[in-house]
């Protein structure tokens, strides 16, 4: 009977104990508790669909700027390649009929004049044809004899289709009052154009 009384007064004092401490456990229950309406400080803050938007935009900007800077930088570098390729070209034409124009016989003057017109086009031409008759009598008056020899020559200004060279030329010339060879000096402007694919004359100053 006693062993019973005890039990009976244990679980009463047990009982007792957690009704006067009803808050007991309940920083354990609380610690797993969260506001629904604050967010976890350990959950990462959301970007908004429209600020992804924004990024995605100015990242596409950006690559077009750059794809277009670079095409316009190798349209650049194509351009001046074919320039350059082009100004080589019409310089090459520009000294040899440099020689041809500056070369002359009485003897030859069919093939000399031919060879001249041949090489030339446009406003020069024009001109060369106009006054060959006349320049043809006084080199057979005077039996003159001329050979020219491009010293030096440089490029003033070059686009794919016009280039103007600038030419130094010695021109060895006799004639029937000089027999011996006289030599002259000359500076010459020269502008060739590119015409059925081949560089022409259409130009040609004593600056």
């Amino acid at each position: 009977m006693s062993s019973d009384s005890t039990s009976v007064t244990a679980d009463r004092t047990g009982a007792d104990q957690v009704l006067e401490d009803p808050d007991a456990d309940s920083g354990d229950r609380s610690v797993g508790t969260a506001d629904p309406g604050k967010p976890d400080a350990d959950t990462p803050a959301r970007t908004s669909p429209r600020v992804r938007q924004l990024g995605t935009a100015l990242l596409v900007v950006l690559l077009l700027v750059a794809a277009t800077a670079a095409g316009v930088l190798g349209w650049k570098l194509l351009e001046a390649r074919a320039v350059e390729t082009a100004a080589r070209a019409a310089a090459d034409a520009a000294r040899t009929y440099a020689v041809t124009l500056t070369s002359v016989s009485a003897d030859d003057l069919e093939g000399d004049f031919g060879a001249v017109l041949d090489g030339a086009t446009g406003e020069f031409k024009k001109m060369y044809t106009e006054s060959s008759e006349q320049l043809r009598q006084l080199l057979i008056d005077n039996q003159a004899h001329a050979e020219g020899v491009v010293v030096d020559s440089g490029i003033k200004s070059a686009t794919r289709t016009k280039v103007e060279v600038l030419l130094f030329i010695d021109q060895s010339v006799t004639n029937a009052l000089v027999t011996e060879p006289r030599l002259d000096r000359s500076r010459v402007a020269m502008t060739m154009e590119l015409v059925d694919g081949r560089w022409l004359a259409s130009k040609v100053d004593l600056p």
